[in-house]
């Protein structure tokens, strides 16, 4: 299963550590979320991980097999040099080859609905994530065309 294999890029020693404590210490919005992955994307082949060490940085969630990370950024995400850091980071992974969502800690905590459907479109359109599903998107219930009363 590839969500069990280690990430191509190995962790530095300072990220690995960083992640185990950050694991320890979520925020309400990191919770919030985790929960919801876990529980409301079941889409095979979409197993997300938190607070994973991907060369000298942490990301928030992940999910290997979809190259897909999503952060939860809270207010100090907004500071001149900590959305400097942040665009750095983010072309970084990029360069790796992932994806990278971003969520304010308003928007996992206010319109989780919204968010999910964001990280649900992300991943339907993933190529390894979709060949792992057949390529279709799930329907909600019973197709019209099936028959149903």
């Amino acid at each position: 299963m590839p969500w069990k294999e280690p990430p191509r890029h190995s962790a530095s020693p300072r990220a690995a550590i960083h992640a185990t404590i950050l694991r320890r210490t979520s925020t309400d919005a990191e919770r919030r979320l985790w929960r919801h992955l876990r529980h409301r994307l079941p889409i095979e082949g979409s197993h997300f991980r938190r607070q994973v060490a991907l060369g000298p940085y942490v990301a928030d969630f992940c999910c290997l097999s979809a190259r897909l990370i999503v952060e939860v950024d809270g207010g100090q995400h907004s500071h001149d040099h900590t959305a400097a850091y942040d665009e750095i980071r983010t072309l970084a992974l990029e360069h790796q080859g992932f994806q990278v969502l971003r969520f304010t800690n308003a928007d996992v905590m206010q319109r989780i609905d919204s968010v999910l459907d964001t990280i649900f479109a992300a991943l339907v359109t993933a190529p390894s994530v979709a060949r792992q599903s057949g390529g279709t998107t799930p329907t909600p219930g019973p197709s019209p065309q099936g028959g149903g009363q």
